[in-house]
């Protein structure tokens, strides 16, 4: 307001004093005698002229200019002049004021969008952008921590994860999610696809997330196994429970009264005796599954790879199996690993016995291998491997679960609790693909 009325004060006077002016050159034009006065009159009409024209240009060139500093992104001009007059230092101040606004206002907003990048970058799900040409950039850390090792941004420069990641990847649309299997330092996990579109540019384009959850499908998988052995098991020691004491009681009893003369107590007496021994077998059986309900509680530290390699080397030496099998092991000299030595030496032990029985009854010189290896990201690969038949193919998918076992002298124990204990690590247990190896070769990667 205050601009508006003294720059029409400015004006208004400018205005009347051309038109004063002017009126005097009309009338000294009338006055044949007054030369000298006309032409004073006829400067005094330029004069107003020109500074009327000043007034009003210097308002156009401040609005000019800071129209041009906002076109070419210059918020850092100032306006304000102090004694500018006429309402110039008015306009000044407003176009300062409306300067430090649009500053403000493009602070906030380089703000926000530092924010997204960063709620971007530091998101825990690697992010993918493809545009239409089939160009796959990692958005963000996760993404460029999950695909270290990929080298380009094609489709097959992603190869190295596998086949059905890459064709999966390719095919998912936005709003579609796909569960997918893909290749992660060797080993196979299971991985979750979620697409959205987004546009950059005016160009479309896909955002995929990438979620391995091999870890969270198999702590399911076993808290489900173990939710049905602890059934199975309750159920079982409830019922065998009294069959097994009143069983060895008979037993018991037939043996007093048996005094070898009488040939059908001598039956009776097998037939209970053989009733209690199967009970007891059974109830053996159930508390041996008894130890896959419990969760291992795993005390995570760094140690040594090769004194822990020798030491279960020395341990299985000591067993009835690693008796006649010869034992290879390699470890590099300074390799540390992070976990529970203990615990993992149980899965290492169990696995090299298992490994060694298979060789044993198939190779002219059986022999089992243990191998440590440092893998990318700081994880290790503890793999072991036979020289035996290997796992039947129709077998494959089933040597995990609980009860599940091809030995007549088996439990089916050793392997799920292996695959509890690696979970507990976060880690996976494989069998490798049967072309890997000549045998069975078990691969955990922690």
């Amino acid at each position: 307001m205050g601009f508006r009325r003294a720059f029409a004060i400015g004006l208004a006077w400018r205005v009347a004093l051309l038109l004063a002016a002017a009126m005097l050159l009309m009338w000294t034009l009338h006055q044949p005698d007054l030369g000298a006065t006309r032409i004073v009159a006829g400067a005094a009409v330029i004069a107003a002229a020109v500074h009327l024209w000043g007034h009003i240009r210097r308002t156009n060139m401040e609005v000019a200019r800071f129209v041009e500093s906002l076109g070419h992104g210059d918020l850092s001009q100032a306006f304000g002049r102090a004694g500018a007059g006429s309402g110039f230092d008015e306009l000044g101040r407003t176009l300062d004021q409306a300067m430090r606004r649009l500053r403000e206002e493009r602070l906030a907003i380089a703000d926000e969008g530092r924010f997204a990048a960063a709620l971007v970058d530091e998101s825990p799900t690697a992010l993918l952008t493809i545009d239409d040409e089939g160009r796959i950039d990692l958005a963000n850390k996760a993404a460029r921590k999950l695909f270290r090792r990929v080298a380009g941004v094609r489709r097959e420069d992603f190869a190295i994860h596998g086949s059905t990641f890459t064709t999966a990847l390719e095919a998912i649309r936005p709003g579609e999610r796909r569960l997918t299997t893909m290749l992660l330092d060797g080993a196979a996990q299971r991985a979750m696809l979620v697409a959205a579109g987004i546009a950059r540019m005016g160009a479309e384009m896909r955002l995929v997330s990438v979620q391995p959850i091999q870890s969270e499908l198999n702590a399911v998988e076993i808290g489900a196994q173990a939710d049905l052995v602890r059934v199975l098991t309750h159920e079982i020691m409830n019922s065998m429970t009294p069959v097994t004491s009143l069983a060895a009681s008979a037993a018991g009893l037939m043996r007093e009264v048996d005094d070898g003369r009488d040939p059908a107590i001598g039956d009776a007496r097998l037939a209970v005796e053989t009733l209690a021994r199967r009970a007891a077998g059974i109830m053996h059986f159930v508390e041996t599954y008894r130890q896959f309900i419990r969760t291992p509680e795993v005390a995570v530290r760094r140690f040594a790879g090769r004194p822990w390699a020798e030491e279960i080397g020395r341990l299985f030496a000591a067993s009835a199996q690693g008796g006649d099998v010869r034992l290879d092991v390699a470890v590099p000299d300074d390799m540390l690993v992070d976990g529970d030595p203990d615990l993992l030496a149980q899965v290492a032990i169990n696995l090299l016995k298992n490994g060694a029985e298979a060789a044993a009854g198939h190779a002219a010189e059986p022999a089992v291998r243990l191998e440590l290896t440092p893998m990318p990201g700081g994880r290790t690969l503890i793999a072991i491997t036979d020289n035996g038949p290997g796992v039947p193919a129709g077998f494959r998918d089933d040597v995990f679960l609980p009860f599940f076992t091809t030995k007549s002298n088996g439990t089916g124990v050793g392997l799920s609790l292996a695959r509890r204990i690696v979970v507990a690590h976060g880690g996976t247990i494989a069998l490798a693909p049967p072309e890997e190896a000549d045998g069975a070769r078990f691969e955990i990667l922690i």
